[in-house]
């Protein structure tokens, strides 16, 4: 009978043990800089995408409602689906300025904080 011993290393792999882990500790683990940075980075846009992206899809589907409106029931909706396609190519339309704004507001109000951060990483 022969002995043998098998061993087999990954890095990757036990890099992700250690990441899985890590989420179970019941310990806190404090947020880095970089870490902080990227949070902020990253919630200046969230908001702002799940906003713009709902108006997007709403206002489509009352596109869709007014598009409905005049091809299906012609001869009775026809001018308050023109209407209601009106409103929704509106909307359409605005969803990427309010998205755009909005990302501008919350860069605005997260600049000192990301500063302070990047200046503190940079050094």
């Amino acid at each position: 009978m022969e002995e043998r011993f098998n061993y087999t290393y990954s890095a990757n792999e036990q890099e992700e043990i250690r990441n899985i882990r890590s989420k179970y500790l019941s310990e806190e683990k404090e947020e880095t800089p970089m870490e902080q940075l990227r949070r902020l980075d990253k919630s200046a846009t969230k908001g702002a995408s799940i906003i713009s992206i709902s108006i997007g899809v709403i206002s489509t589907l009352i596109l869709g409602v007014g598009m409905c409106c005049t091809m299906v029931w012609g001869e009775k909706l026809f001018i308050p689906g023109i209407i209601i396609g009106i409103i929704g190519i509106a909307g359409v339309i605005a969803a990427y300025p309010i998205y755009t704004y909005m990302v501008k507001r919350k860069r605005e109000e997260l600049a000192p904080e990301i500063i302070r951060l990047s200046d503190k990483l940079m050094k």
